[in-house]
């Protein structure tokens, strides 16, 4: 299994600095810890799955994946072919939308 922190360090710029930060955001938030799962990092709140951070295969972009995605309804998630998780996915090249980001996962947190 892969260290957690290997697996952003060996992502190229600006994709590692995006996923940095992102981790940054998300770890700011209160009970929230970091863990790994399928290779991707994982996030927990309260010991439940919340979300996880990784990087589609084709267009290269970061994403948050919401694990309770199916029961948000937040400009900016996509569900895809997914059933019951949507991602939210991020331009590596742009500034962060940090307020945005955090309006998000705070309104994930109402459905624990």
């Amino acid at each position: 299994m892969i260290n957690i922190n290997t697996f952003y360090i060996e992502k190229e710029e600006p994709i590692k600095s995006c996923l940095l930060a992102l981790r940054k955001i998300i770890l700011d938030i209160d009970a929230i810890t970091e863990t790994q799962k399928w290779g991707m990092p994982c996030f927990l709140y309260k010991k439940q799955l919340f979300c996880y951070l990784w990087i589609d295969k084709k267009t290269l972009e970061p994403y948050i994946l919401m694990v309770k995605g199916e029961d948000l309804n937040f400009p900016g998630l996509e569900k895809g072919n997914r059933s019951k998780m949507k991602i939210f996915r991020m331009d590596a090249n742009q500034d962060i939308p940090i307020d945005t980001i955090q309006s998000l996962l705070k309104e994930a947190l109402k459905l624990y």
